[in-house]
């Protein structure tokens, strides 16, 4: 079994208060959801108006497979016109760990 997780770090477009960032950042998080099957929440720069960072994780047999849906989230989240992508940070368990 693999686990996988991804946290991306973004900057929001033109958002002034932490209700406007949470109406680009909860959408965003349900469609991740939904879309690609994955756990996905906001982990991180809570407090600023425009940076956010996403958690997205994901478990599967094969680590193929885990890699793949990953890779797949993240290019979705860089697509977003609304956003920015600034950094990614991904770690790979396997459950021998």
């Amino acid at each position: 079994m693999f686990t996988g997780t991804l946290v991306v770090d973004v900057l929001l477009g033109d958002v002034h208060s932490l209700k406007g960032k949470r109406a680009v950042v909860r959408p965003i998080v349900a469609e991740l959801r939904r879309r690609y099957s994955v756990s996905a929440a906001e982990v991180g720069d809570t407090d600023l108006h425009r940076r956010a960072q996403l958690g997205i994780a994901t478990v599967a047999g094969d680590a193929g497979h885990v890699t793949a849906v990953l890779d797949t989230c993240e290019r979705w989240v860089a697509g977003r016109p609304d956003i920015e992508l600034l950094s990614t940070h991904r770690q790979l368990f396997s459950s021998e760990d």
